[in-house]
């Protein structure tokens, strides 16, 4: 069949135009509804939700581009005039360069839920999900960049008036990048640092860092800034070039399991065995302890005092810093309750009646005697 007979057979009036345009819409609907309609009825047998989030992700671009699709087939026939044809010439092919730009994001947005979906970050040994997770998001936000570039560009060269300067800007881009750069040196220093960092890995999602002196967790990463949950829910936002340019501490980097230090100054005449039968009971006793390290050691003697090291072990270092606190307050509570005299205790040098034998006596026992 030719445009010509395609031609006479179509509505020529205003309102037969109308209702064939109607027509193709609805028909497009319905064919969208029920083509998904079946794809859902066919995922409903798997058991994995991968499918569900691809075609939650495409249901609403994929429908419009049926629609679009729909008219086109629909109203190339029609006589719409040279000025209206023109119209629908650039009108269509805008919405169409949108459309799949919508389509792509939508698609690249469903591959990064999937991959977060498969790698749980709340387990104990995250440092691979974390790792993965970390660099989808960076590389879907420079993909999220690059879609929208291309299609912008893709939408002007759509249009006749400035077709050149879409062109100009696919074809220049190099170009445009060294502008760009001169005049925006620290965002782009900062876009490229964040693709250098989803390969490099300096940093991963919920790693625990030390960051300008502020203990926190990584809770996102941008092109361009990386946002740290500090302990007391403020949030720092420090420029991704930092993390590659300064040090920084990150308690994370290869395992999530980490050694607390626990320090008591007793006596020195302290019992020492049984503080440390203590802490290893006390370590034992608690569930954030992940039964690895539990130690006391004997790190500096002075005069007044003895200074007693343990190390606590735990998964991550939230458990760490609670387990330290737990068995700091169980030993104290020990030491006060059943070993008053391992706790440190000034003396003085008293003499007596007989010089050759000194007298020590414990501060409090000096005061008593006053």
């Amino acid at each position: 069949m030719t445009r010509a007979d395609l031609t006479i057979a179509t509505p020529g009036t205003p309102l037969g135009a109308l209702a064939l345009i109607a027509a193709a819409i609805a028909a497009a609907l319905l064919l969208h509804a029920l083509a998904f309609w079946l794809m859902k009825r066919l995922i409903r047998r798997t058991r994995r939700e991968d499918d569900d989030i691809v075609l939650c992700a495409l249901q609403q671009p994929v429908r419009w581009l049926m629609v679009l699709l729909a008219l086109g087939i629909v109203v190339e026939p029609l006589p719409l005039g040279d000025a209206l044809e023109r119209y629908w010439s650039v009108g269509s092919r805008m919405v169409l360069a949108a459309m799949v730009g919508w389509l792509a994001i939508a698609f690249t947005g469903a591959l990064r839920q999937i991959v977060e979906l498969r790698n749980d970050i709340s387990v104990a040994d995250n440092l691979q999900a974390r790792r993965r997770r970390t660099r989808v998001a960076i590389l879907h936000r420079i993909t999220q960049f690059l879609i929208g570039f291309i299609t912008l560009s893709m939408i002007l060269i759509a249009i006749p008036g400035v077709r050149t300067i879409g062109v100009t800007l696919m074809a220049s881009a190099g170009i445009a990048g060294l502008v760009l750069g001169a005049a925006a040196q620290p965002a782009l220093k900062n876009l490229i640092a964040g693709i250098q960092m989803a390969f490099t890995e300096p940093i991963r999602i919920d790693d625990v860092v030390i960051v300008e002196g502020e203990w926190g967790r990584i809770e996102e990463i941008r092109l361009t800034y990386v946002v740290v949950r500090i302990w007391d829910d403020r949030r720092l936002v420090v420029p991704v070039s930092w993390f590659l340019e300064k040090p920084f501490q990150n308690w994370t980097r290869e395992t999530s399991h980490l050694l607390g230090t626990v320090f008591f100054h007793v006596d020195p005449r302290a019992d020492v065995g049984r503080i440390r039968r203590k802490i290893e009971e006390a370590a034992a006793a608690n569930p954030r302890w992940d039964k690895r390290v539990a130690i006391l050691q004997v790190t500096e003697h002075r005069a007044e005092a003895l200074e007693l090291r343990a190390l606590l072990s735990a998964r991550n270092a939230g458990d760490a810093f609670d387990l330290r606190c737990d068995v700091r307050e169980a030993v104290m509570k020990f030491l006060r309750d059943e070993m008053p005299q391992a706790l440190p205790r000034n003396r003085h040098l008293v003499g007596g009646a007989d010089a050759d034998r000194p007298i020590f006596l414990a501060q409090e026992e000096v005061m008593g005697t006053a």
